[in-house]
């Protein structure tokens, strides 16, 4: 039913996420170029929130769930498990008080309506991939920034998405490099859920009918640990969240 009904509803969906994309490029040309950073960050936020609501069309939920007491005022890595391109909108809308950056692909910066922009002036750090000085560069960058504005960043620590929704094993590089910028940062899992199975039949159809899910996790002090040792924590408090077994 979820595919039969995706059928459907699959380019509903797809209007609406292309035509949100489409209204947000000049939106967020004029915030950025007549009015700033603050500005320019206020219509990305809201261009996340209509990314994340379009799920309606496909009669899919997003909920987002955070018990947890986060600084305001303190840089935050978020580390989170990655199952599709529809956990983003969320992380951005859901933590948006808390300046959240990215680390992306430098492919990305040219071509793609509103997210291209973003990616390019939004304060990220866009790498290339098979130029590791440069992809150290840009994250270290990064650090700095999140450092001097208390800034977040969001760490996708497989390294790439699990299609299938189980885990991968987390790498350690991009965690430890920020933190190398930003010593003191706290570490933060967050624990995302069904989001695979929007494209579990591919880009069409769509799946129908899902139920999208992040949790933020308790946060882990870096204070006497390792990047090493965070790392594995934070796989590990994803893992139990999420019912998955750590890999031998």
């Amino acid at each position: 039913m979820n595919k039969l009904l995706g059928y459907i509803f699959t380019p509903v969906f797809y209007f609406f996420f292309l035509l949100t994309l489409l209204v947000f490029q000049p939106v967020q040309w004029i915030c950025y170029r007549l009015f700033g950073y603050k500005a320019h960050k206020v219509s990305v936020d809201y261009l996340n929130f209509f990314l994340t609501y379009s799920h309606i069309f496909l009669g899919s939920s997003s909920t987002f769930v955070n018990e947890q007491e986060l600084p305001l005022n303190h840089p935050i890595i978020f580390v989170a498990n990655h199952q599709s391109m529809y956990d983003i909108p969320g992380l951005i809308w859901f933590l948006r008080k808390y300046h959240v950056k990215f680390i992306s692909k430098i492919e990305l910066t040219k071509g793609i309506p509103s997210i291209s922009f973003n990616l390019k002036y939004g304060g990220g750090a866009n790498i290339n991939r098979k130029d590791s000085k440069q992809a150290i560069s840009e994250i270290i960058k990064l650090g700095r920034r999140m450092k001097d504005n208390n800034w977040s960043a969001m760490i996708f620590a497989e390294g790439t998405r699990a299609k299938d929704g189980q885990m991968k094993p987390f790498q350690v590089g991009g965690i430890a490099t920020l933190l190398k910028a930003v010593p003191n940062a706290l570490i933060v899992p967050v624990a995302i859920e069904n989001s695979w199975k929007t494209v579990r039949y591919g880009m069409y159809p769509l799946s129908f009918g899902e139920k999208i899910r992040w949790t933020i996790l308790e946060p882990i002090l870096p204070i006497g640990k390792n990047a090493e040792e965070l790392t594995l924590m934070a796989e590990t408090a994803i893992r139990k969240a999420l019912k998955q077994e750590i890999k031998a």
